[in-house]
């Protein structure tokens, strides 16, 4: 029979020097380099600017209102983790504050990412802890429910695994399973190798139009060049 409610201690994680590469490449390389899979919908958003961050997932299923389960979590956490917080039914409380961050930090994990609320905002940004949230809501909650720690959840219509590779900046949130994740590094890896040398042609002064040779394209497409509009034109 399932469990219904369960906090499971072990999870597989992604290598080290891979979540490290996925860091560096951030969420809008990495995510053309999984095949334009994985990202969080855009209802979540970075509540500060400048961060990337990138680690293994500890996911939590919470009742909305009520970060009991939250708490739960921070004791299987392992640093370098980031917590990822969904609810059974939307919620924009803010489930998540400065003291909840401060038990975080202190068992190494490196930020938040939740398809509900937070709250003191302004202090959360003093002491680093980086979020990325639905919402920012001062609306408390209550410690009552049941819930469980480390199970799949979906945020923002993107499911996440216990253990996927989450990395997050101002472009948003990216969620990798840990199996592909190296894969994915490697081909992350190459696209910044591709996009370092196209940016030196572009300062140079080389059209993406020559570049990527769509001038044959244009014409198949039937667009033409005129030096100006013909009198009367209504465009």
């Amino acid at each position: 029979m399932a469990l219904e409610h369960v906090v499971v201690r072990e999870i597989d994680r992604a290598p080290a020097e891979v979540i490290e590469r996925l860091r560096q490449a951030g969420v809008a390389t990495a995510h053309e380099a999984a095949g334009r899979t994985g990202l969080v919908g855009p209802r979540v958003l970075p509540r500060q600017d400048g961060v990337t961050i990138a680690g293994s997932a500890v996911t939590v299923l919470s009742h909305p209102g009520d970060n009991l389960m939250i708490h739960a979590a921070v004791e299987v956490c392992r640093p370098g983790d980031v917590l990822v917080v969904a609810t059974t039914a939307e919620s924009a409380h803010g489930m998540f504050g400065d003291l909840l961050a401060t038990s975080l930090a202190a068992h190494g994990v490196i930020g938040l990412v939740t398809d509900a609320g937070v709250r003191d905002l302004a202090t959360l940004r003093e002491l680093g802890f980086p979020v990325w949230s639905r919402a920012v809501h001062a609306q408390g909650c209550v410690k009552a429910t049941p819930g469980s720690v480390n199970v799949p959840v979906v945020v923002a219509g993107q499911r996440v695994r216990p253990g996927d590779v989450i990395v997050a900046d101002d472009d948003g949130v990216l969620a990798l399973a840990a199996s592909v994740a190296p894969a994915v590094a490697d081909a992350a890896d190459e696209r910044r190798a591709n996009e370092e040398a196209k940016r030196a042609r572009f300062e140079a002064g080389e059209l993406g139009l020559d570049m990527y040779d769509l001038r044959p394209l244009l014409a198949r497409l039937g667009v033409e060049y005129v030096d100006r509009l013909p009198d009367g034109d209504p465009r």
